[in-house]
């Protein structure tokens, strides 16, 4: 496998930290959490690897997500 540039692997630690913070929440809506991850990195996976500013924005926009959703009192995502 290729080396992966910063940017890959930060996408990567992400999308792990994603699926790891779903594990916390209740078990009746846990595939809730992880189906809303899985859907927002597929729908932009057609980003360009080369488009640094989109692949970014998008970082900080998941990050921010991860943050909000990663809250204990949020218990489901629609």
């Amino acid at each position: 496998m290729a080396r992966l540039s910063g940017l890959q692997r930060e996408v990567l630690s992400l999308y792990r930290k994603c699926l790891r913070e779903t594990r916390k929440k209740p078990i009746e809506t846990r595939e809730n959490f992880r189906g809303y991850a899985r859907a927002e990195f597929r729908k932009h996976a057609s980003v360009s690897k080369k488009d640094f500013s989109a692949v970014e924005y998008l970082l900080r926009k998941g990050q921010r997500q991860l943050e909000m959703y990663s809250s204990p009192g949020i218990r489901n995502i629609r």
